[in-house]
């Protein structure tokens, strides 16, 4: 992106996930906007870091003050050496590195009215609240966006006021709804019917608009229509009783309307607030926080500006008795609770960096939507307290919260120092060192976790940084792109606090079964928990299965664009993350695929299979037939006479028959190409089903949702025929080690110039139509064993083709110079163009063929706050005699977009009755030492009167009714590490303690027993 202009030309190669969240208009209009934070502690400068990596125009900082150690607490961009120097002067060169499209810069004049109107939204963090009074008028005056927000040790709240009449552009940031219509009725109510099994999700009062009715086609294109839902596949558009007779078919899409929202000032909300709720489990709380903030910046004013002293009663006291004055003067009273102003006034100099990554994911997401208008923003005040995270029996005592001149100063404040002490000994796994991954590196350093004599960090990683990371991953750099992840990660956090380094050990191995001999027994048994910080479901729930294996506790948490959610998995207390999760995504049907899309979905999957079809499986199979000794047949025998006959034939052309030597050649073979895909194919299945076929039932063959296609005659004229060759031809010389071209002119001759033969239809293909049929390509007699062996013979044998290997093109989606994108997309929008579905951009399809996560740093940020506020509850679960409750515990899902906030206490885990005993997936019945099958047999005999009649160790069955005689007494006598060797024919790995078993029971009655599962220790 450019300085100039206001960034009208946008980074994708940096942007691409963030554009995925919020488009290019939005970005677009945040690069036209200055934004001032004011106060650069921790919660400051983690506001102007996700602002900055969301690429505004201009950053300003404001922040005189100097640098005191106690800020070290949270704020990252800070170090011991900077004490005493200017906060803002420090930080400023720091923020600048996140991004080179930012200019990052300080403010040395004073906060007027002149210079605030310079800004198009003004943060303020760190002032009295006189000043934020005097802020927000001349912010108001100049039609300026204010936020103001503040942090208090496990208290906070953030305010916006972005004028009388702001409107918001996109209140949700979701895709428009749209739906295949089935039927549309004539008449006053105008009832619109959508296919079966497709609800409209669609409310009251929305808008919508029509395309390709047939019949009513009045509807087409005219202005939008107010909807009344009737149920979840019907909904009214009004009057349509002088419209055609509907005649069929029909799109509807949603029109999304911009809201207009009314802010009132900081004066007139401190006297009249709306509340924006965050926890409905603490819905007293706001009004109790609205009076105590007053009352602390009442108190600082009475003070010097000085805060409440942590533990402090005499100071607690001066705070609730303000509390009550403003109280009693203001309009809507509130019945306070003095034990919670109480731990406000203790908490008031606490600095804790879970919570600024919260507010500032929070407050930053605020100002992107005063710069774009995308997103609905909060409406005044939200309050948010975390007071369940103080430790089981927790009491306040003030010589073990005063301050001793150390970076931890401020998170001492609210926990003490003895809590300070449980998180420099911990030892933790971080499983993942991305988005979540540095964020989480950050907050640990800051806190201090694993930081005293007995901690440790084990971080694990196995990618390698690229471009597209440094928009949220904001531990790296663009020097670091190509550097190992959790490397670099961990260098940058121990340069954030020295007492970290050293306690950080990198791995760059994936988690999985391959690696268990790394992440041994001896490794998780050292652990005192995990933290999740993955981008796939399977790795998830792997690393679920250790920790309930090991019973280690799991912080789990994830983000889909400014969506977040967080689970925390306790053993014994919680149900595991394999407990309960989302159904599996649906895949779209081979026929859907092949022959009948009606989604633009449809065409980019499609595209993206031919992509693999041409320029990857092809070169593959080429080289894995040169490198065998010659036996075609047998190398790729799939067990389909069909399927082989066309690898084998596609080998034959790649390798002989049609190997280019020239990029023409190239040229060539992708204007073919475009000839078989959009025009004969489409006339073959034009002549199989002509557009007016009916079913057996006599129905319309091409009724909805399929989509009647036509074919495309090759126009050298249409940009998109000659996107398809130019990106066709160079993917196809890049496999042959070609020089390829990218003169457009050139390619777009060539193609006009190729000679297409002349297309007929043949009868007797078979295509197929519904999902429970068999594929076409799978027709009985297309192919049969003699046709593959003549195929087959008539290859060269591969060493005549000495030292020649022909180069996969492995699909890779943030390259913007290999052509794969632009190939995609030219063939899925052909394709669309085809079944006169609408085309999506460049950017849409790289979203859907490279299954993008959208991302954006806010979300990241406040996500990781709220995981460290759990870590914080586990590590003063207990104090030897009380034991903290599973409602202590939050699940969290967010969306910064509506904002909405959601918590919830995690779910207790099922129970199994068994023998008079209740048990959980997380109990086991262990055996202490390598016993004998018989030796198990017995106890479980003993113990739960029950007969066990089978024993299996993985997929290997140790004992069973099966075995033969002879073999069963034998292995009954053996050891556990002997008969699974026995069994499997390999030692158990030294690297195992433990040898899981599943052991089948029945009862007297010969009914079967589930059992939890079972364990031998099988070596010390």
């Amino acid at each position: 992106m450019s300085e100039s202009a206001s960034h009208q030309e946008i980074d994708e190669g940096l942007y691409s996930r963030q554009l995925y969240v919020l488009g290019v208009d939005a970005m677009r209009k945040m690069g036209a906007s200055n934004v001032l934070v004011v106060g650069l502690k921790g919660l400051g400068c983690e506001v102007a870091k996700n602002v900055v990596l969301a690429g505004v125009k201009s950053v300003t900082l404001y922040d005189p003050a100097a640098v005191e150690i106690a800020d070290l607490s949270s704020q990252f961009f800070l170090s011991e050496s900077d004490v005493g120097k200017p906060r803002a002067e420090v930080a400023a060169p720091r923020l600048a590195e996140l991004n080179q499209y930012v200019p990052v810069s300080v403010l040395d004049k004073e906060l007027t009215p002149e210079v605030i109107s310079g800004f198009k939204c003004v943060v303020v963090t760190e002032l009295p609240l006189q000043r934020r009074l005097e802020i927000s008028a001349a912010a108001r005056q100049a039609n300026v966006c204010f936020i103001s927000t503040e942090i208090r040790g496990l208290f906070g709240y953030a305010f916006n006021d972005f004028g009388p009449g702001f409107v918001v552009a996109d209140p949700t940031g979701e895709e428009p709804l749209t739906g295949m219509i089935a039927n549309i009725e004539q008449g006053a109510d105008g009832v619109v019917t959508c296919l079966d099994e497709t609800r409209h999700g669609l409310e009251d009062g929305q808008l919508v608009t029509f395309a390709e009715v047939r019949g009513m086609t009045e509807l087409n294109g005219c202005e939008p229509r107010r909807v009344k839902t009737l149920g979840p596949y019907t909904f009214s558009i009004g009057d349509t009783s002088v419209l055609s007779q509907y005649g069929g078919g029909g799109v509807f899409t949603q029109v999304k309307e911009p809201a207009t929202v009314g802010f009132a000032t900081l004066a007139e909300a401190l006297e009249s607030p709306e509340y924006f709720y965050a926890d409905f489990a603490k819905f007293d709380r706001p009004p109790q926080l609205h009076v105590g903030f007053q009352a602390l910046h009442a108190f600082a004013a009475a003070h010097g500006g000085r805060m409440p002293r942590a533990g402090n009663d005499e100071d607690a006291d001066q705070v609730i008795r303000l509390a009550n004055e403003i109280n009693d003067r203001w309009s809507q009273k509130t019945e306070l609770d003095e034990k919670l102003l109480r731990m406000l006034a203790y908490q008031a100099t606490g600095d804790l960096s879970p919570m600024v990554a919260v507010f500032g994911g929070l407050v930053a997401q605020e100002v992107l939507k005063a710069c774009s208008a995308k997103f609905s923003p909060i409406k005044n005040f939200m309050y948010f307290d975390a007071l369940e995270c103080l430790p089981v029996g927790f009491e306040p005592a003030q010589e073990d919260f005063a301050p001793r001149g150390s970076r931890y100063d401020g998170q001492v404040a609210v926990f003490g120092r003895r809590f300070q002490e449980k998180l420099g000994n911990l030892r933790e796994f971080l499983v993942g060192s991305g988005a979540i991954g540095c964020e989480m590196l950050k907050n640990w350093a800051m806190m201090g976790v694993a930081t005293g004599p007995g901690g440790v960090v084990h971080v694990t990683d196995m990618d390698t940084i690229e471009k597209s990371n440094l928009n949220r991953q904001f531990l790296f750099r663009p020097s670091d792109v190509g550097k190992l992840k959790s490397d670099t990660a961990a260098a940058a956090v121990a340069a954030m606090n020295p007492d970290i380094g050293g306690k950080i050990v990198t791995h760059q191995d994936r988690v999985g079964p391959e690696t268990e001999s790394i992440y041994n027994d001896a490794f998780y048994e050292g652990l005192d928990g995990v933290t999740n910080a993955l981008d796939n479901v399977v790795a998830r729930k792997y690393m679920d299965t250790r920790c309930l294996f090991y019973r280690k506790p799991l912080l789990e948490s994830g983000t889909l664009g400014t969506k977040g959610n967080t689970q925390v998995v306790i053993p014994h207390l919680t149900e595991t993350y394999s407990a309960s999760r989302d159904p599996e995504e649906k895949q779209i049907p081979i026929c859907t695929l092949k022959n009948f899309p009606s989604a633009i979905e449809h065409t980019i999957q499609w595209a993206r299979d031919l992509f693999a079809g041409l320029f990857t499986q092809p070169a593959e199979n080429v080289n894995a037939y040169l490198a065998s000794p010659g036996n075609a047949k047998e190398l790729f025998n799939q067990g389909n006479a069909n399927t082989q006959a066309q690898t084998l034939a596609t080998i034959r052309d790649f390798l002989v028959a049609k190997r280019p030597l020239t990029f023409k050649e190239c040229v060539v073979w992708a204007r073919l190409n475009f000839e078989e895909l959009y025009n004969n194919t489409i006339q073959q299945l034009l002549f199989n089903f002509p557009k007016d076929s009916v079913s057996s039932s006599g129905q319309p063959f091409w009724a909805p949702p399929k989509r009647a296609p036509d074919a495309i005659a090759f126009d050298p004229k249409d940009e998109l025929h000659v996107d398809f060759v130019v990106a066709a031809a160079n993917l196809h010389a890049f496999n042959y080690g070609l020089a390829g071209s990218r003169d457009r002119a050139l390619i777009r001759d060539m193609a006009a110039a190729v000679a297409v033969p002349q297309f007929v239809p043949k009868s007797g293909v078979k295509i197929q139509v519904n999902e429970n049929e068999r594929p076409g390509d799978d027709a009985p007699g297309d192919s049969d064993e003699a046709e593959v062996d003549s195929i087959a013979a008539s290859l060269p044998a591969p060493s005549t083709f000495a030292g020649v290997r022909l180069e996969p093109a492995d699909f890779e989606k943030d390259d913007d110079s290999n052509f794969h994108i632009d190939f995609i997309t030219a063939a899925s929008n052909l394709r669309a163009s085809n079944y006169g579905i609408a085309v999506a951009d460049r950017l849409r399809t790289k979203q859907i063929a490279g299954k993008i996560i959208p991302a954006i740093a806010t979300t990241t940020s406040l996500v990781t706050g709220l995981v460290c506020l759990e870590l914080y509850k586990l590590v003063g679960a207990t104090d030897g005699t009380n034991v903290r409750k599973v409602d202590d515990y939050k699940n969290g899902f967010v969306n910064l977009a509506l904002p909405f906030f959601g918590f919830s206490e995690p779910i207790a885990p099922a129970k199994i009755e068994c023998c008079g005993e209740q048990f959980t997936e997380w109990d086991s019945i262990d055996f202490e030492g390598d016993i004998t099958v018989q030796e198990l047999i017995d106890r479980i005999s003993d113990k739960y009167s029950l007969a066990v009649s089978m024993i299996s160790y993985g997929v290997s069955m140790l004992y069973s009714p099966f075995t033969s005689k002879a073999k069963a007494k034998a292995r009954l006598q053996m050891r556990f590490s002997e008969v699974i060797a026995d069994v499997t024919g390999k030692e158990i790995p030294a690297h195992i303690k433990w040898a899981p078993l599943v052991v089948c029971c029945d009862d007297a009655d010969d009914e079967e027993v589930d059992l939890p599962e079972i364990r031998v220790k099988i070596r010390d």
